[in-house]
């Protein structure tokens, strides 16, 4: 797994321009899978689907993208990035075309399922790739910046999505994204450059370029990260965290379009809208209160993430319980910033304690973790409560799961990642030295 010849041409500013082309690559990537939600109303009318059903839909998606996680991170680590993050994106982009000829919930579920397998490769090597090109002193900021192309793209995949189903019929709004997605993996084919793996640690550490990168074995993997405490706190917060993510983006559209009657367009809109632009604020914040505190202790990116999720709590309460439109646009917009000062770090957080050749398989642990058990969850489990209660009482009693969240990084912070952190320097510092 060579590096391509042409970096070691690279400007300094190639690291930022990786950034934004894996942006838009992001980008289709969550609008790809945030466009089913905006036309559940269409689907329930048409196919005759029950809340449970359109929550199976959710869920089908995250339990095949995190069963496949984590064998995908092992593949990325034994691959190429730059053909995993490309060869997924042409993947998922023909199967978001094919959703359209779906006439059945079977049909549906399988395209569905699908698309999950289609999209696991791509944080496992994109976020590799990025900690290759970026050190300590702007990893976060740089995964900060990446970050905000999942509340973009969610914004597109919901507003998007709901607009063209309204006017043309929900089948081409998976037409249209999956078309511009293949279109943009070609484009793209030219510009991406697959670095060494390590490089930007052992630039940390005071090395020139470091040793060709060994294959972790499964087994060392599994025992790294069982000794790894910091790790199971951040896997067990992110479980958490993408629990109640995946809450407010599978069932807001439905809960506005059902309590307050906003159109499809709208409700898709205002899901969206309010806490995607508030979470493209408190990304790029996030990461930059993260470096700043990284360089001081290595609890700061765990801080940070541990003020998003005891911050937005509240504010996942509210949405659930408010009787108005205005209230539920401030705290979307509340609930969004602080998310996007946890989301800024999630990968950036595993990364001081994980070895460079195991980042691949780390980020794809998390994914399975977080969308198996988390995102897997979410939407079955809020549409039996609401079937039962009420979708808003559903929707804030997932607040107390975001509490288990700050509770893992405040242990992580107050009694692991300090010496985690700098068992993983110690060994990147001798590799660097030899």
């Amino acid at each position: 797994m060579e590096p391509d010849p042409e970096y070691s041409h690279l400007g300094p500013r190639y690291k930022w321009y990786l950034v934004a082309m894996l942006w838009w690559i992001s980008f289709f990537n969550y609008a790809d899978r945030q466009a089913i939600f905006s036309v559940f109303p269409l689907l329930e009318k048409e196919m005759n689907l029950t809340t449970l059903e359109l929550g199976l839909l959710g869920s089908s998606f995250a339990w095949v993208y995190g069963l496949g996680a984590i064998f995908a991170g092992w593949i990325v680590d034994r691959i190429r990035r730059k053909a995993a993050i490309l060869g997924g994106l042409q993947v998922w982009s023909v199967i978001c075309v094919a959703t359209a000829s779906s006439k059945t919930f079977r049909h549906l579920f399988f395209w569905r399922a699908a698309e999950g397998l289609g999209e696991t490769f791509y944080y496992p090597a994109s976020m590799s790739l990025v900690s290759d090109y970026h050190g300590k002193a702007t990893r976060s900021r740089a995964m900060g910046l990446h970050q905000t192309s999942v509340y973009m793209g969610t914004i597109g995949g919901g507003f998007f999505a709901g607009l063209i189903g309204q006017v043309y019929g929900w089948r081409w709004s998976f037409i249209v994204f999956g078309l511009l997605g293949m279109l943009l993996g070609v484009v793209l084919n030219k510009y991406l450059v697959e670095p060494p793996r390590g490089a930007a640690d052992v630039a940390d550490e005071g090395g020139v370029a470091p040793r060709p990168a060994r294959q972790m074995p499964v087994r060392e993997f599994a025992r790294a990260v069982l000794r790894t405490p910091t790790m199971l706190m951040l896997l067990g917060a992110f479980l958490c965290a993408n629990f109640v993510a995946v809450v407010l983006l599978s069932w807001m559209p439905k809960f506005l379009y059902d309590k307050f009657h906003l159109s499809l367009a709208m409700s898709g809109l205002t899901a969206t809208l309010f806490v995607q632009l508030a979470s493209m604020a408190g990304a790029p914040l996030g990461g930059w209160l993260a470096d700043g505190l990284r360089r001081r202790t290595p609890r700061g990116r765990m801080i940070v993430q541990a003020l998003g999720v005891f911050g937005g709590a509240p504010f996942v309460v509210l949405c659930g319980v408010t009787q108005s439109v205005a209230w539920v646009m401030v705290a979307l917009t509340a609930w969004g910033l602080f998310k996007g000062l946890y989301d800024a770090n999630i990968f950036a957080s595993v990364y001081d304690v994980i070895r460079p050749e195991a980042r691949g398989a780390a980020a794809g642990l998390m994914n399975t973790v977080g969308w198996l058990a988390g995102g897997g969850s979410a939407p079955v489990v809020i549409g039996w409560i609401a079937q039962r209660e009420s979708l808003g009482l559903a929707i804030a009693l997932a607040s107390s799961v975001y509490l288990v969240a700050g509770l893992l990084l405040l242990t992580g912070v107050l009694f692991f990642v300090d010496r985690d952190s700098a068992r993983i320097r110690a060994q990147v510092a001798e590799g660097a030295a030899s």
